[in-house]
């Protein structure tokens, strides 16, 4: 399983990274330019915020893999991370409308890919956590 948290590493510092070109892609500056200042900056400092978490989730399972396997501290943190990433599943299918993905290639690709990581990530978590 430890092999299992160091490969989850690199894909949780991967996603984190990721946000970084999330108001490039989505265009916030044209999208939200019609919203109060408040707004906006809480959308700017959510999105820092969970990256910023999905990064320190994924220097956890790097630096720390063998103590969240073999301690019972580390198997409490991964089944809370197991919640977590189970949370964001559900609101995969739950949280955000077809319409944004089905019919559309590109969208149905990464709404797939992103819910079998998520799937993928729960589940690690779920099985040290429970072990």
């Amino acid at each position: 399983m430890e092999a299992q948290l160091k490969l989850i590493g690199w894909l949780l510092i991967i996603l984190a990274l990721l946000h970084a070109g999330f108001a490039r892609y989505f265009n916030w500056r044209h999208e939200f330019a019609a919203v109060s200042l408040i707004n906006r900056q809480m959308m700017y400092v959510h999105t820092f915020f969970i990256a910023f978490t999905v990064l320190l989730m994924g220097l956890l399972c790097l630096s720390s893999a063998a103590e969240l396997v073999g301690t019972p501290l580390g198997r409490r943190l991964a089944l809370g991370c197991s919640v977590f990433w189970l949370v964001r599943l559900l609101i995969q299918f739950f949280g955000y409308s077809a319409q944004l993905w089905r019919g559309k290639g590109f969208e149905t690709f990464v709404h797939v890919v992103l819910s079998g990581l998520w799937s993928y990530l729960s589940l690690v978590f779920l099985l040290v956590g429970l072990a």
